[in-house]
């Protein structure tokens, strides 16, 4: 080999862990806690976390069909995967939602350790009342969960809209339909008629 081909075989080689770094570090996209839908999850710290034991991987407020939107004074259902990894039985006991309205919780929600809770099923527990201005979905609402052990767990919360993964959902109550567009005439048409 000539020491022209050593020259950039070794400059690949030393050009490689640099190129390679250029996605690794502390602000890494792979170091950064990843939610592979638009719900939201309990973060402390910077990553996945849990506060006294509790564990949210998903969380979100339903909001209207894509094009719609929820009425001023209207509800939108709480959608909340909770896990209690305290190892003793926990319980969420109320909801606030602070000027974003008020949360209506049907019972309080019993949390056994170690098995995952979902706030939805088989119906919303958890309905976000009185909202005091319409949304679209994209907002986030910041909500404070008042649980009997862990205390008082805080998390922003986004409000998605009935699309995609969440197509399937009961639609929340009072949403106003999405506008349908209506047909103008097209002005190419005008233009052949004055043609013949």
């Amino acid at each position: 080999m000539t020491s022209r081909r050593w020259i950039v075989v070794a400059a690949a080689f030393l050009a490689a862990p640099v190129l390679a770094g250029c996605g690794a570090g502390f602000d890494a996209t792979t170091n950064m806690p990843y939610a592979p839908n638009e719900a939201q999850v309990l973060i402390e710290n910077g990553q996945y976390g849990a506060k006294s034991g509790i564990h949210i991987p998903q969380a979100f407020i339903l909001g209207p069909d894509s094009g719609a939107q929820l009425a001023w004074r209207g509800s939108a259902p709480i959608y909340l995967n909770i896990l209690n990894t305290s190892g003793t039985p926990d319980t969420l006991q109320a909801v606030n939602a602070g000027e974003m309205g008020t949360v209506k919780i049907t019972a309080p929600i019993q949390l056994p350790s170690n098995q995952l809770v979902n706030t939805g099923k088989p119906s919303p527990q958890l309905v976000l009342e009185a909202i005091p201005k319409s949304l679209r979905g994209g907002e986030s609402i910041k909500l404070d969960l008042q649980f009997a052990n862990a205390g008082v767990v805080s998390m922003n919360v986004p409000v998605v809209t009935r699309s995609r993964e969440y197509a399937s959902y009961p639609p929340a109550p009072g949403a106003t339909p999405a506008a349908t567009p209506t047909p103008t005439p097209s002005p190419t048409g005008e233009a052949e008629e004055e043609a013949h």
